[in-house]
């Protein structure tokens, strides 16, 4: 979560401290003389900001907005901040969730807790509507097509489910809430199911491998299917959201079209090279 910064934590440590002083540098002698009885509150505790169980238990109390900002001090900060109970400790807390479930592909999911970051998944049904589920719902129709990437409401018809934004956080106490990239919202989410079960059958969840490892196993395997470099592979895998087929299918067009694009170009050239008419004929 966040970035962490290139300077070595000391030297940032020593920057503050100097900053500390040089900032009562201007004082009289008096008020320097009376300095050098009083311990500086950021000297005298300024080695507690260096311990992780300190910084532990200051980072919990954190919301999510200063959770980010802390993770771009430094790289010790960055560990603590970034450690996956404290970002659930602080995801979870302004709306009493009970649990949240999952691993999000991306890391700046955590970045925001906002209400829009939740919804609820609603299997459709013979004679739903988008604008029945809002009157059931007590939502915006508009609000429904923005979250599911719907350009119609005919979209509805094409999908097993529909993610229903939250009107009310109160829904969100003890819950338990499940991390899913959706392939038709194209969006990650943290969705509510009914009694806090998923539904196992459903297709609308992206099966994208998370975790590290296999993502590096499946560029490999495309790197060596498309004789590419790694840079390419990793492009078409993050353009396929998370389908191999679909980023060697991609590839393919695209060689494709560079191949016409080169017979075209091998055309061209061919026709320069060609001896002048005589007569006005070849």
């Amino acid at each position: 979560m966040g970035c962490c910064c290139d300077e070595d934590d000391g030297d940032i440590f020593r920057q503050l401290i100097n900053s500390n002083f040089s900032s009562s540098s201007s004082s009289t002698a008096t008020a320097t003389a009376t300095a050098t009885t009083v311990i500086s509150p950021m000297n005298s505790h300024f080695s507690a900001l260096s311990s992780t169980d300190i910084l532990r238990l200051i980072f919990q109390n954190l919301p999510i907005p200063d959770l980010a900002r802390a993770s771009c001090v430094c790289r010790l900060w960055n560990s603590v901040a970034s450690q996956r109970e404290m970002l659930t400790r602080a995801f979870v807390a302004p709306w009493k969730l009970n649990h949240v479930i999952g691993d999000p592909l991306s890391g700046s999911f955590w970045r925001d807790n906002s209400l829009a970051k939740f919804a609820i998944s609603h299997r459709i049904s013979r004679g739903d509507t988008v604008a029945s589920l809002a009157v059931k719902y007590a939502v915006q129709v508009m609000d429904i097509k923005r979250l599911n990437n719907m350009i119609s409401d005919h979209g509805i018809y094409s999908r097993e489910r529909l993610l229903i934004p939250i009107s009310n956080p109160d829904i969100l106490i003890s819950r338990t809430c499940f991390i899913e990239l959706d392939v038709y919202a194209k969006r990650e989410v943290a969705v509510l199911y009914p009694n806090d079960v998923p539904d196992t059958r459903t297709t609308y969840v992206s099966n994208r491998i998370s975790s590290e490892e296999s993502n590096k196993k499946v560029v490999d395997s495309l790197k060596r299917s498309m004789h590419v470099d790694n840079e390419t592979a990793q492009y078409y895998w993050s353009v396929s959201n998370g389908d191999p087929r679909a980023a060697f299918a991609e590839f393919s067009a695209d060689l494709n079209w560079v191949n016409v694009f080169m017979n075209y170009c091998l055309f061209l050239a061919l026709c320069c090279q060609l001896p002048e008419p005589l007569n006005g004929e070849w």
